[in-house]
């Protein structure tokens, strides 16, 4: 079976019903976040690139068809209008690394309608969660403020794709490296790495393990210094490295306890000891949070390995986003349900100096000043250019970073830019909402008229 039946059962209900009544026009859906999480002024947009990979190969077979059966306790004749169907529509997209804001698409996917439902559920989960990751790095980015950053999430991300997401993301927002051995390689990145606590025990001393890793390898390597005594750790670091003549290039990683007068001491240690060029690495349970804290204290950390909490965005690990129908056959459409109103029509966002963004039609002009966000990245099917390298997205995040208010980028109790809608978007979603309103009201005035019998039923109900 193929990533088709990487799906929600209902997408797959509905496709059938649109097949069996013929509704197979063109349906724009629009890809969006609500509302940002707490503490959160920005978000990145990410995860275009493995949507893409997966509409440009999107193709239901024979095995797919079985499987859609089984699941819904009938015969594969009863699936066999699904076979062979494949992606043929648009997306239009923000590139990935590109900063975005609340209610604005990430992208929209125009292709005959079994189509564009059949493909929700994967499009919405990778750009949902890599938006999630990526959005949580840059705040460890921000919080750094300069000091180098290394990915070390893959252990304690939600299975091993997610880790190396966690590594490629991380990256595209400025990390100098990772853990992930199979991102490094793949993507280009820095591999990074020390030793575990279990190295240490071992070996009988700290002593005897640090002098073997240091045989093992003969260029800069990293001591981890706090499996029993941090002082002692360190200063025996010290020793090793100053016999050996191994300074400049190497560090001692401090792992737990109070980093900021953990470092203190060490750093006074390696100084004292005559190697003022033995980095400081700080690790375990690190966030934006935690670091932000660390830099504004001036501890001296040279590096900042963060894992678990970034590789999952433990603080805001989903985000309100959504994937809705804004268009049918040439028709928009809308949802009017209690706070998840939706904007009809194929749209355009317009990022103007400030982030004083405008959310239009898809055929508007730009406003003064307004540059369009959204690209065509699909046509038929296919991507319309190669795929992007790691190294556009890093430009496309810096300079986005770059012009973003300081008070969306505060690490605690930012406030996130707000875009709004054109005259042309707010005067449609009015005319929308007035049609859907008066054939609702239309509706339920028949059926006052024409059903006496339930008029009674409710005084019965009443008394």
């Amino acid at each position: 079976m193929s990533d088709a039946t990487t799906t929600d059962l209902y997408e797959v209900t509905m496709a059938m019903s649109y097949l069996r009544e013929a509704m197979t026009g063109p349906a724009t859906f629009s890809l969006f976040v609500r509302d940002l999480p707490s503490d959160r002024g920005f978000l990145v947009g990410a995860g275009l690139e493995s949507a893409l990979d997966f509409l440009s190969g999107f193709r239901i077979g024979a095995e797919d068809v079985d499987v859609f059966a089984s699941a819904l306790h009938r015969p594969p004749a009863d699936v066999d209008a699904l076979l062979g169907l494949e992606f043929t529509g648009q997306v239009r997209a923000v590139p990935e690394g590109r900063i975005v804001l609340a209610g604005e698409p990430l992208l929209e996917v125009t292709a005959p309608l079994p189509q564009a439902q059949l493909v929700e559920t994967y499009v919405l989960n990778q750009v949902s969660h890599q938006t999630a990751i990526a959005s949580k790095a840059a705040r460890c980015v921000l919080a750094a403020a300069g000091h180098p950053l290394v990915d070390f999430s893959l252990r304690r991300t939600h299975g091993p794709q997610a880790g190396f997401q966690a590594a490629r993301l991380s990256a595209m927002v400025g990390f100098t490296g990772t853990s992930n051995v199979a991102a490094s390689a793949a993507e280009g990145l820095p591999a990074v790495g020390t030793m575990a606590h279990s190295y240490v025990e071992a070996f009988g001393t700290e002593e005897a393990a640090f002098r073997a890793f240091a045989r093992c390898h003969p260029g800069p390597v990293t001591f981890l210094v706090d499996t029993y005594d941090t002082d002692t750790g360190v200063a025996t670091a010290a020793r090793v490295l100053r016999d050996l003549d191994r300074g400049p290039g190497c560090a001692v990683r401090l792992d737990s306890g109070d980093l900021g007068a953990l470092a203190v001491r060490a750093r006074a240690l390696l100084d004292a000891a005559g190697l003022p060029d033995v980095r400081v690495v700080a690790s375990g349970g690190l966030d934006e949070y935690a670091v932000d804290k660390l830099v504004r204290a001036g501890a001296p950390i040279d590096i900042y390995a963060v894992g678990t909490r970034v590789g999952v965005s433990a603080d805001a690990p989903f985000l309100d986003s959504a994937y809705k129908m804004v268009d049918y056959a040439g028709r928009p459409v809308m949802k009017l349900s209690s706070a998840k109103v939706t904007a009809p029509g194929p749209k355009q966002v317009f990022r103007r100096s400030g982030y004083a963004d405008v959310i239009a039609l898809a055929d508007e002009q730009p406003p003064e000043g307004g540059m369009p966000l959204l690209e065509t990245v699909m046509l038929k099917g296919r991507r319309v250019a190669e795929r992007p390298t790691s190294e556009a997205g890093r430009k496309r995040f810096a300079a986005d970073l770059a012009e973003l208010p300081s008070t969306a980028r505060s690490i605690r109790a930012p406030v996130a830019p707000r875009a709004v809608a054109s005259e042309r978007l707010t005067a449609l979603t009015d005319r929308v909402r007035h049609r859907i309103e008066e054939k609702t009201l239309a509706r339920t005035g028949d059926r006052r008229r024409s059903g006496p019998a339930s008029s009674g039923s409710h005084r019965s109900l009443r008394k």
